[in-house]
């Protein structure tokens, strides 16, 4: 279990303390949603989340590969819908992996990204295209 301590500094803002490393993080509310956009807001940290989480697992895979995903480059694009709701319509994920890879290594890549915690944990309604770039 992991604890994130989470205080409302006014004028939209938040600060989260992630307990196991005491690393602070400040979200602010979007500009198109009554805030000031100054830092990310909280549905860019589910974008984020997803990206980092994807590529994360990959490297996971890799390493027990004993391959190399290093320069890696994760491009999430986050799109809201308003209807009925406002909340994630689309989350756009391109991966691009520099380096040689066998067909055999594609695939356990792009399978591994797919089984992310955060992929798995998504609500069915967000539209999520993946598109690998294998360079």
């Amino acid at each position: 279990m992991v604890t994130i301590d989470i205080q409302y500094q006014g004028d939209l803002r938040c600060e989260a303390v992630h307990q196991p490393s005491g690393t602070h993080l400040t979200t602010d509310a979007p500009k198109d949603n009554h805030g000031k956009g100054e830092s990310f807001s909280p549905s860019d940290l589910v974008a984020t989340a997803l990206g980092t989480c994807m590529l994360t697992i990959m490297g996971i895979a890799a390493r027990s590969m004993n391959v190399d995903l290093k320069g890696t480059h994760v491009t999430v694009q986050k799109e809201m819908v308003a209807t009925p709701l406002r909340r994630i319509g689309k989350l756009t994920v391109q991966i691009k992996v520099p380096g040689q890879f066998t067909d055999e290594q594609k695939q356990k890549l792009e399978r591994a990204a797919y089984t992310c915690p955060v992929h798995k944990s998504l609500n069915e309604d967000i539209q999520i295209p993946v598109e690998f770039v294998w360079d």
